[in-house]
């Protein structure tokens, strides 16, 4: 095992690419569009048993550009929890950036924004003990900035970024943290 997980370790996950098939140069804008991904499925219930916590952080752009509202996106983030309970997983969490790129104040990844606010309300949260799943280069600096292990999971993105660790799969995570 390259990590040793054990009590206290928290989970952070991009969402389009991760959880959910990522449609490449559009927008998820309804829950219709969100289908989730195989492995995601298969994976979520284990790795519920093994962190303390899950948290998703996701950059949300399409709110900001006027393409969705918030309520679209509660309403699918409803939809994938109410599929990764079903599944017998957990999100204990989700926290999203609904600004345009540059915009000022700016949440969206790599900036820090949304890990300290899951750490104000999670306070047990040390990033040192944290993983950031993702499939950009953005998701890894997000994690990389904060001092978490970072994991590429890889897609069509072309990334630069190097990250500690790349899999094809989140079942393939799995087998590295056993």
């Amino acid at each position: 095992m390259i990590w040793k997980i054990d009590d206290g370790w928290t989970l952070f996950l991009d969402r389009d690419g991760v959880i959910n098939e990522r449609i490449f140069g559009g927008y998820v804008t309804d829950k219709s569009q969100f289908v989730l991904r195989e492995d995601f499925l298969t994976a979520i219930p284990l790795l519920s048993e093994l962190f303390e916590r899950i948290i998703v952080v996701t950059n949300q752009q399409g709110i900001g550009k006027g393409i969705m509202s918030d309520r679209n996106l509660l309403d699918i983030h409803d939809f994938m929890l109410s599929e990764v309970s079903h599944v017998g997983g957990r999100i204990d969490k989700v926290y999203y950036a609904s600004n345009l790129k540059g915009e000022h104040p700016d949440r969206r990844k790599p900036n820090a924004n949304m890990a300290i606010e899951a750490q104000k309300d999670f306070n047990e949260i040390d990033f040192k003990k944290s993983v950031m799943i993702g499939d950009t280069d953005s998701d890894i600096l997000f994690g990389k900035n904060l001092g978490m292990r970072t994991v590429l999971l890889r897609s069509e993105e072309v990334t630069i970024e190097c990250a500690e660790l790349e899999i094809d799969n989140l079942n393939e995570l799995l087998e590295v943290l056993k």
